[in-house]
């Protein structure tokens, strides 16, 4: 084989498969893809494409169920608050509780969770983000409706497309989270910023 075919070869295989690897990254998946897609290279590219066309979705419910539709059953602000764990995260709840207190109406928090987590056998972490998402709402003292929600996909479009599915009146995040593939990076709060529907706040971090 001609040499200067196998150096673009040698170049365009494992590219190929990076770039596919970075693609379900920023579509909802863990990022340990791109050491999976590096040796299989042009072979991943098909993969990378089905997998991509999954769609965010709510995997777990709270023990108070969906949030109620606007129609009479809720008076007041509705809120989302995208939470990851991380301190700046939780500092957006606080902010909301601050801001709004018996004037938010309903208050919905979600987490969001990569689409791999909803591929094992035991789901331990969509388990995991449910227990946390309950010992939060269960430490309020707001006295008014809440909903906890684990949702599914890239954290941006997920959070997006629930708050305008679920009629809300504002979403809010931090700036920064864990840094981890689902959390609430500065990308996904400019992301939400730039494309959301729904009206968003974001919380900086402290100085």
């Amino acid at each position: 084989m001609d040499t200067s075919i196998m150096l673009i070869l040698a170049v365009v295989w494992p590219l190929t498969g990076v770039l596919s690897g970075i693609l379900m990254a920023r579509r909802g998946y863990d990022p340990l893809w791109i050491l999976v897609a590096l040796p299989l290279g042009l072979l991943f590219l098909p993969i990378a494409l089905e997998r991509i066309r999954r769609q965010p979705a709510v995997v777990a419910f709270g023990a108070t169920g969906e949030p109620p539709e606007r129609l009479g059953q809720v008076t007041g602000t509705r809120v989302l608050v995208g939470l990851d764990g991380s301190e700046n995260s939780h500092r957006a709840l606080e902010t909301v509780l601050g801001l709004f207190g018996d004037h938010c109406g309903l208050l919905v928090l979600a987490e969001v969770v990569t689409f791999d987590a909803t591929e094992g056998v035991t789901n331990a972490a969509v388990d995991d983000a449910s227990r946390r998402l309950a010992d939060i709402a269960a430490g309020l003292t707001y006295a008014g409706e809440v909903h906890t929600e684990v949702l599914t996909g890239p954290p941006g479009p997920t959070l997006s497309r629930f708050a305008e599915q679920q009629d809300m009146d504002l979403l809010v995040v931090g700036r920064r989270g864990r840094g981890s593939s689902a959390g609430l990076a500065g990308a996904v709060s400019t992301f939400l910023v730039e494309r959301s529907p729904v009206p968003v706040l974001v919380i900086e971090p402290k100085p």
